[in-house]
């Protein structure tokens, strides 16, 4: 299934694994032995490393091939194939998948392994935001609470198709839920289906600590800084759409009961279309914006986001056009946010 160009193999360790990081790496050589470093340094004797080089055209092999590690040099294959031959690789019940610019923190392996039983299907915590050089940005990527759910998760999926969730390296999937990579060949991240369908498999443990970090530079969409754009919030759209139709052969497959709601009903969906109107230079309409807030109740969302949301969308429809994407941009900053910077983001000139 993959075009294998070379390959590491290390001795099998004496403990039984418990946790495996599987690391893909396309054109990250500046960073990638960062990202083992973080790994090894933790001297986890149940935890299995891969590392695997999806067809980078420059130093990362090198790089990677000088560490003392599992790993592969795959032809190019994205993120799903690349982290797909090394979870292939692995055979320990629960797997993180790191990205290859980010980094675990100091024990943070102990403290994922210490939450973790049969009866997880995914465990989750958020990321510290750092720049190129390793500095320190700003809070966790996002706030999380500490909870172990699967019913109000389930719930939660059913109405809007989604729940607050880290990116791709703050989380730790049981193997179960890594089966469903094959399935994907339509999605281009890992933050898709198998994100939304672990509560129907079992508790989601959720964590507040901060165990990783989560680095912003010109090569990652975070740090670009273009602001949003109607075709990229379209393509958006359409992976949920996607993602949506597979979380419903999944459901049926395992004999789940209860129903999705319509795509097109749902939070994520209604949000993003009104946010593409935006985008597109067009008022969004009021009936839409009414439909958001009712749904609104069904997220699991501070008061006071949900009235920052409210205030933005019923903004937006009575706004100039570019005034409106001038708040929208603000909206989709990566970084902190506030009452000042959103007054600013309004009152500044187009």
């Amino acid at each position: 299934m993959h075009d294998v160009i070379e390959e590491v193999r290390l001795p099998a360790p004496v403990a039984r694994p418990r946790l495996a990081v599987v690391i893909s790496c396309y054109n990250y050589e500046r960073f990638i032995g960062a990202a083992i470093d973080s790994v090894l340094a933790q001297r986890r004797g149940d935890c299995e490393i891969v590392v695997v080089d999806d067809g980078s055209t420059d130093g990362s092999w090198q790089v990677i091939a000088q560490t003392r590690v599992n790993a592969l040099r795959i032809s190019n294959r994205g993120q799903v194939g690349a982290c797909l031959a090394g979870f292939e690789r692995t055979t320990a019940p629960f797997v993180l998948f790191l990205d290859a610019d980010d980094i675990l923190k100091p024990g943070s392996l102990a403290h994922i392994i210490d939450r973790l039983d049969d009866k997880v299907a995914k465990l989750q915590f958020p990321l510290t935001r750092i720049d190129s050089m390793g500095r320190v940005l700003g809070a966790g990527l996002p706030a999380l609470e500490d909870f172990r759910d699967s019913i109000g998760l389930m719930e939660q999926v059913l109405r809007s198709g989604a729940y607050v969730s880290p990116p791709t390296s703050g989380n730790v999937f049981r193997r179960d839920i890594c089966a469903l990579l094959p399935e994907m060949s339509y999605d281009t991240g890992l933050d898709g289906v198998t994100l939304f369908a672990a509560p129907f498999f079992g508790d989601v443990v959720s964590l507040s600590k901060e165990l990783g970090c989560y680095r912003v530079h010109a090569n990652n969409m975070s740090g670009q800084g273009k602001g949003p754009n109607a075709d990229g919030i379209r393509k958006d759209l359409r992976y949920f759409s996607l993602r949506m139709k597979h979380l419903r052969r999944i459901l049926d497959r395992i004999g789940h009961g209860r129903q999705l709601a319509r795509t097109e009903d749902m939070y994520f969906y209604i949000e993003r279309q009104l946010c593409a109107e935006i985008a597109s230079g067009r008022r969004p309409g009021l009936r839409n914006v009414i439909r958001l807030v009712g749904r609104m109740r069904h997220q699991h969302m501070p008061l006071k986001s949900r009235s920052a949301m409210t205030m933005f969308f019923l903004l937006a429809t009575i706004l100039p056009p570019k005034k409106a994407q001038s708040l929208l941009a603000y909206r989709f900053r990566f970084g902190p946010r506030s009452m000042f910077g959103f007054v600013t983001a309004l009152i500044q000139r187009s």
